[in-house]
């Protein structure tokens, strides 16, 4: 089909571009592909006009495989080293309603892998919706097998028990970090900004002004931040902090932009890391009545999905910067769009009446 062929002229485009651009060993660690295209970078022509900005989004929502969002970029290079090594499960952790977990469930059964999850209860008396539908309906669908742990209990050490006993019983599990957030998977969202500073390319060149984006096990962001350094997109990324304070996110991402720039042998200078905690809400997996009015913004605007948990607050922040100043009005703007909108039906009456949280 034409769109098919479409697709295959921008791989080749792509391929020759990176070939030049690239300078770092990045083309040559090995990966599985699960996104299937290049996620689009489109206009929010009516959220522009509202703002007086030039609003762009990165879809990172979409995806070829278990719903879309951005834990398949890490889980590219994530699964590939499970299968170099001869892994036949996948174990890690997550809340009750990750993406992470959504999509490693997934990737672990079109790969013909078992997976286990070990969830965690963000907050106490979690009403039933919660506990049965959005992503964790998609756990069950997918094939996982689930554990989830009473409020407050770390998963590390549960994770690692889970990991001894699989091995005890013949199997040869791969324990990936929550979020897949490792110098390994960060390496997804170096590929992720080559592809936009391309795509920009091809839109006659130059850079955003400034890119926000949802920062909660840091990888991303991380990714983001040595891609510039390397394929330069945006002047500015800002990490959303979703749960934790904006010291302790900032230390996360900037060890885990660090490691990952080892891990590819470079030494290009990083822009600092910058990151707000100003609508994290009340905590992860919390809302309040602003994020509420962000989700139906987004919708209303421009026809688009946030999830309450990420994507929910990092608009959010986005939308607090621009009120403000910070950034400044027909600035270009870029929104990376991480997925996660399964987790919107685990919320129906936040969603429907704007309670402030569900605790």
């Amino acid at each position: 089909s034409d769109y098919v062929h479409h697709l295959i002229a921008f791989d080749d485009a792509f391929t020759r571009w990176q070939g030049d651009a690239m300078k770092t060993a990045l083309t040559d660690i090995p990966r599985t592909p699960l996104i299937g295209f290049h996620t689009p970078l489109h206009r929010l022509n009516r959220l522009s006009a509202e703002l007086d900005v030039d609003l762009w989004i990165k879809r990172d929502d979409l995806g070829e495989i278990g719903g879309g969002g951005n834990k398949l970029r890490k889980l590219e290079y994530l699964l590939q080293a499970a299968c170099d090594h001869g892994n036949d499960t996948l174990i890690t952790a997550g809340s009750v309603q990750s993406n992470h977990c959504r999509l490693t469930a997934a990737v672990a059964a079109r790969a013909g892998l078992a997976c286990h999850l070990v969830l965690t209860l963000p907050f106490s008396a979690p009403p039933s919706a919660y506990m049965q539908s959005g992503n964790r309906a998609l756990f069950d669908l997918f094939g996982a097998v689930s554990t989830t742990l009473e409020e407050g209990v770390d998963s590390a050490p549960a994770l690692d028990t889970l990991a001894q006993e699989l091995r005890r019983d013949g199997q040869n599990p791969m324990v990936i970090p929550i979020g897949g957030s490792t110098p390994l998977g960060c390496l997804g969202y170096v590929r992720a900004a080559q592809e936009i500073a391309f795509q920009l390319s091809t839109m006659g060149g130059g850079v955003f002004d400034c890119t926000v984006c949802g920062s909660g096990s840091g990888g991303m962001q991380a990714g983001l931040t040595v891609g510039n350094a390397l394929s330069p997109f945006t002047e500015r990324i800002v990490g959303m902090s979703v749960g934790r304070a904006a010291a302790g996110q900032l230390k996360l991402v900037s060890t885990l932009a660090r490691e990952t720039q080892e891990l590819l042998g470079i030494t290009s200078n990083t822009m600092p890391v910058d990151v707000c905690d100003e609508t994290r809400g009340p905590g992860y997996g919390l809302m309040d009545v602003a994020i509420r009015n962000t989700l139906t913004r987004a919708a209303q605007g421009d026809g688009i999905l946030l999830d309450p948990v990420y994507t929910g607050k990092a608009f959010a922040g986005l939308l607090a910067m621009i009120e403000d100043g910070r950034i400044h009005r027909r600035s270009r703007v870029l929104f990376i769009h991480s997925g996660g909108s399964p987790a919107l039906f685990a919320y129906p009456e936040f969603i429907s009446e704007g309670k402030p949280d569900v605790a």
